[in-house]
C-alpha cells in the first residue's frame, strides 16, 4: 500500500490525547486537521502568530503526487484545492531577447493565503483548537503538558534552537539576494527571464496563482545588489526598479509587495528531526530552494507521513523513528536537487553567453530531476531543436556524436574511468587487464583508460598495481593496446600516469582500502612529511634532486606509453596522490619555490606536465585529472580548480578530467547523483577547456542531459562498465540507435537488438554453431 493511499485510512495506533503543534503555516494546519480527522476525540491545540489574512509570500505549488496523497487522506482538502487552482503546462525561458517555449510540464497553484483558508476551515469544521496571535509557550512547558508537540515554526524556529544539543542542525546561507512580489496579471506559463545589467545579472521568476495574479520572484547574485543600489533604496524604490528592469515580461505594469523584503536563502538540515514527544516538521527540520517550488510541497509531505506513522505504531518512539527513516531520504534527494537548482542561479553569469535554446534546455535541467529523456517525452519539438543546435544528425542522442582531442577523434563522448584491478605481478598487466580493458573495448566506448599506471615500483598504491618502469612492462601493454586496435577498431585506449605519493604501500581495496601492508612495506615520498591518516605512516618530503629524478622518471614512462601504443594519455594530478599532494593547501606545507600560493604549488605538477608532453607524440592528447574540491575546510576550492584546469591548458592540455576528493582521510564529500559534474561544468565554462565529467554518472539519460546542457564534452563511467562491459552498446540499443557512434563487433551483432520473448512464432537469429 502506498503511503498516500495509507494516510487516509483510520488504524489503531499511537495513543495521543492531547497534541500541541506550533505554527500555523499550511505544514501545521495540514498536520493539525489529519490529526484530528483520525480521532475526532483528541485534542489538538495549534498555535500561530498571524492568520492567513497576514501571511508572507503570494503562490504555491504543489505536484500531482503531492496533490494524491491530500486527495487519499482528505478529500475535503483536496475538492476545496481542485476548485482554487490554476493549471498551466509551459515554460518560458527569456534569455537575449529570444523566448524558448517547453511544454507538457504540468503546474497547479493557487494562492498561499486561499491555501491557509482551506486549511483554516477544515480545522475549524473538526474542531482543532486554534489559537491565532498568540506566540506558544515554550517547548519544554509544551513537552510537559502535551503528548506530542509538533514543531511546524519555520526555518527561524524556536523550538529546533531551543533544543539544537539534540537535532543539531546545519545552517547554510547562500549567495543570491531575492524578493517575493506579485502581479495583477497571470503569466501564460512558467516564466524564467534573464536581465544582463549594468550591475549584473538578474532574473526573473513568475509563475500564476490566481486568474488575475501571479507571483513574482526577483532575485540576484550579493555583489550585483549592491551595486545596482538595492541596498541604499526604500522597499517601495526596490519594487519599481524591479518593476522597470523586468518591464517587457510585466507588460509595463506595476508589482507590489506583501511587507516583502530582500533576503538570502537559508539551507537547513538536521541530523535528528525528533526528541522524546517533540518532533520537527516542514522548514523548522529542512528547507528547498524556491527554485524547484518545494517548501509547501515538502510540509505537507511530511504531514501525511507523520500522521500515517503515528497511526501505524504502537508506541510514540517507534512512530517518530519510522517518520524520520521515511522522510529523510526523501528530503534529502529534494534537497540536493534544490541545491543544484540554487547553485546554477548563483552561478548564472557563467551560463549567459550560451545560445538562447541551450540556454533554455541548461535551465530546465539544472537540478537533474528533468533530464534529456524526460524534456523528449514532454516535448520533442524543443529538445529537437535544442539537440540540431548541438550538432545531433536526425535520429542520434547526443552521446553518440564524436568528439576530437587534437589529432584523435572519438567516435562517440563515452569514456571508460581507469578503474584500479591490483592484479599485477611485478608492475606487469596479465591476463585480467588484457579481458577488463578488451571486454569494454569492445562495449562501444569511444575511450577505454587503464588504471593508474605507476612509474616506478615505489610509485605504486599496491603491489598489484601495474607500471610503465621497464621494458617488459611495455611490452604487456602493447599486447592488450593491439587487442583494442584490432579487435575494437574506433575505440581508442588511454594510459592514466601517476605516482601514489603518500597513499602507497597498501593492501588492495578489498582487504582494506588504504590500510598498510602487513610486511614488505617501500618507503613513501610525498610533497610534504605528511601521514594520509592520523598515525600512518610518515612519508619522506622530496628534496630538490628526487623532483627532478621524478619528473625524468615520468618521462620515461610516457615515452614507452607511445611506444606501447596507447592512443592518449592522462596525467594523474587527483585523489591525494603524489602530483595532487603537490596542489592541496592541505598536503602541501613546503616553504620553497615548490609550496605556498597555488602558483607554486602548480610548479611541480606543470613541470611534470611539461616532461611528459615533450616526449610524447604531438598528434596524441593529453588529458589531466585534478580533484577539483578536497571536501575539507582549508583544501582546494572550486576557483582554485578553475586556475588549476586554466594552468594545465595553457600548457597543452587537451582537457581536464574533472574528479573530487581522496586528498584528506577527514573529507566529508557531499554524495549523490552525478555530485561531481557542477565542478566540471564550472571549470568548462570559466576556464573554457574542455572536460571530462565523472561521479554518480550511471544512465545514458544522464549524459545526453550533461552533453546537450553544455555542462560537459565527455563522460566517464566506472561501476556502470563493471556492471555491463557493453553499457554503450546497450544504450545504443535502448535508444533505438545504430549509426556510426555505436559499432557493434562483427561476432556480437546478432546481440544488437534485445531479444524477444514470450512468441513462439518470433523468427530465430540465423547463427553458425560449431568449433
Amino acid at each position: 500500500m502506498t503511503r498516500a493511499a495509507d494516510a487516509g485510512r483510520p488504524t489503531p495506533g499511537t495513543h495521543l490525547p492531547r497534541i500541541a503543534i506550533i505554527g500555523g503555516g499550511p505544514g501545521g494546519l495540514y498536520t493539525a486537521a489529519l490529526l484530528k480527522r483520525r480521532a475526532p476525540d483528541r485534542q489538538v491545540t495549534l498555535w500561530e502568530r498571524t492568520t492567513p489574512e497576514h501571511t508572507f509570500g503570494f503562490g504555491v505549488v504543489l505536484s500531482d503526487e503531492t496533490l494524491g496523497g491530500i486527495e487519499h487522506a482528505d478529500p475535503v482538502v483536496h475538492e476545496a484545492l481542485q476548485r482554487s487552482f490554476v493549471r498551466w503546462d509551459d515554460i518560458d525561458i527569456v534569455h537575449r531577447n529570444t523566448r524558448h517555449t517547453a511544454g507538457g510540464h504540468g503546474f497547479a497553484a493557487l494562492g498561499r493565503k486561499r491555501l491557509l483558508e482551506i486549511l483554516h476551515t477544515r480545522c475549524h469544521a473538526l474542531g482543532v483548537d486554534l489559537r491565532p496571535h498568540t506566540e506558544a509557550p515554550p517547548v519544554e512547558d509544551l513537552a510537559e503538558t502535551y503528548d506530542l508537540v509538533v514543531a511546524a515554526d519555520g526555518v527561524h524556529s524556536t523550538t529546533r534552537e531551543a533544543r539544537a544539543h539534540v537535532f543539531r542542525p546545519r545552517l547554510t546561507a547562500h549567495r543570491c539576494r531575492y524578493i517575493w512580489l506579485a502581479a495583477d496579471f497571470a503569466f501564460d506559463a512558467f516564466r524564467f527571464e534573464i536581465a544582463e545589467t549594468e550591475h549584473g545579472v538578474m532574473q526573473l521568476h513568475g509563475y500564476p496563482y490566481a486568474p488575475a495574479a501571479s507571483t513574482v520572484i526577483v532575485e540576484m547574485r550579493e555583489e550585483v545588489w549592491h551595486a545596482a543600489g538595492f541596498d541604499e533604496v526604500t522597499p517601495q524604490e526596490s519594487i519599481e526598479r524591479c518593476a522597470k528592469i523586468f518591464a517587457e515580461a510585466l507588460g509595463g505594469r506595476r508589482l507590489r509587495s506583501n511587507d516583502s523584503a530582500w533576503t538570502t536563502f537559508r539551507t537547513v538540515v538536521n541530523e535528528r528531526w525528533s526528541h522524546g514527544n517533540v518532533v520537527l516538521l516542514g522548514d523548522a527540520a529542512h528547507t528547498a530552494h524556491f527554485s524547484i517550488g518545494s517548501g509547501t510541497k515538502l510540509a505537507v509531505e511530511d504531514a501525511l507521513a507523520l500522521t500515517a506513522c503515528l497511526e501505524e505504531h504502537p508506541d510514540l518512539r517507534t512512530a517518530l523513528t519510522a517518520y524520520e527513516e521515511e522522510r529523510k531520504p526523501v528530503v534529502a534527494s529534494t534537497q540536493r536537487a534544490a541545491r543544484a537548482s540554487l547553485e546554477w542561479f548563483e552561478n548564472l553569469a557563467q551560463y549567459v553567453g550560451q545560445p538562447p535554446r541551450r540556454f533554455a534546455f541548461n535551465l530546465l535541467t539544472r537540478s537533474r530531476r528533468v533530464t534529456h529523456d524526460n524534456l523528449r517525452l514532454r516535448d520533442a519539438v524543443f529538445t529537437g531543436g535544442v539537440e540540431r543546435e548541438f550538432g545531433c544528425p536526425p535520429g542520434t542522442p547526443p552521446m553518440f556524436t564524436p568528439f576530437r582531442l587534437r589529432g584523435l577523434t572519438l567516435r562517440n563522448r563515452v569514456v571508460v574511468s581507469p578503474m584500479d584491478l591490483y592484479s599485477a605481478v611485478d608492475g606487469v598487466p596479465g591476463d585480467l587487464h588484457l579481458v577488463h580493458l578488451g571486454g569494454r573495448a569492445l562495449g562501444g566506448a569511444a575511450l577505454v583508460m587503464t588504471e593508474m599506471v605507476c612509474v616506478e615500483p615505489e610509485g605504486r598504491i599496491t603491489p598489484g598495481c601495474t607500471g610503465l618502469y621497464t621494458g617488459g612492462q611495455a611490452e604487456a601493454w602493447r599486447r592488450i593496446t593491439d587487442f583494442v586496435h584490432e579487435r575494437a577498431p574506433g575505440t581508442a585506449i588511454g594510459v592514466q600516469l601517476g605516482h601514489s605519493g603518500r597513499k602507497g604501500s597498501t593492501r588492495p581495496m578489498w582487504e582494506g582500502m588504504d590500510e598498510p601492508l602487513p610486511d614488505g612495506n617501500w618507503p613513501l615520498v610525498a610533497a610534504s612529511a605528511l601521514p594520509y591518516r592520523p598515525g600512518g605512516r610518515v612519508p619522506r618530503e622530496l628534496g630538490r634532486a628526487h623532483l627532478t629524478d621524478l619528473r625524468e622518471r615520468f618521462a620515461a614512462a610516457a615515452w614507452r606509453a607511445a611506444r606501447a601504443g596507447f592512443d592518449l594519455l592522462e596525467l594523474h594530478c587527483a585523489h591525494g596522490y603524489l602530483l595532487s599532494g603537490f596542489l592541496s593547501p592541505l598536503t602541501n606545507r613546503r616553504t620553497d619555490a615548490y609550496g605556498g600560493s597555488l602558483e607554486r604549488r602548480l610548479r611541480f605538477p606543470l613541470e611534470v606536465f611539461d616532461a611528459v608532453r615533450a616526449v610524447w607524440p604531438e598528434e596524441r592528447p593529453m588529458t589531466v585529472r585534478i580533484s577539483a574540491t578536497d571536501w575539507a575546510d582549508g583544501g582546494t576550492t572550486a576557483e582554485d580548480a578553475v586556475e588549476i584546469a586554466r594552468a594545465f591548458a595553457a600548457h597543452g592540455a587537451d582537457a581536464i578530467d574533472v574528479s573530487t576528493g581522496q586528498v584528506v582521510a577527514e573529507e566529508r564529500p557531499q554524495y549523490g547523483r552525478s555530485y561531481q559534474t557542477p565542478f566540471a561544468d564550472r571549470i568548462r565554462q570559466e576556464a573554457r577547456v574542455p572536460v571530462i565529467a565523472v561521479g554518480a554518472i550511471s544512465s545514458w539519460d544522464d549524459v545526453n542531459s550533461l552533453l546537450l546542457a553544455g555542462r560537459a564534452d565527455l563522460c566517464a563511467l566506472a561501476r556502470p562498465h563493471l556492471y555491463d562491459p557493453h553499457w554503450t552498446l546497450h544504450a545504443a540499443a535502448e535508444q533505438g540507435y545504430d549509426g556510426p557512434g555505436a559499432v557493434w563487433p562483427a561476432p556480437y551483432r546478432a546481440g544488437s537488438r534485445p531479444p524477444r520473448t514470450g512468441r513462439a512464432d518470433a523468427p530465430k537469429p540465423r547463427l553458425r554453431l560449431g568449433s
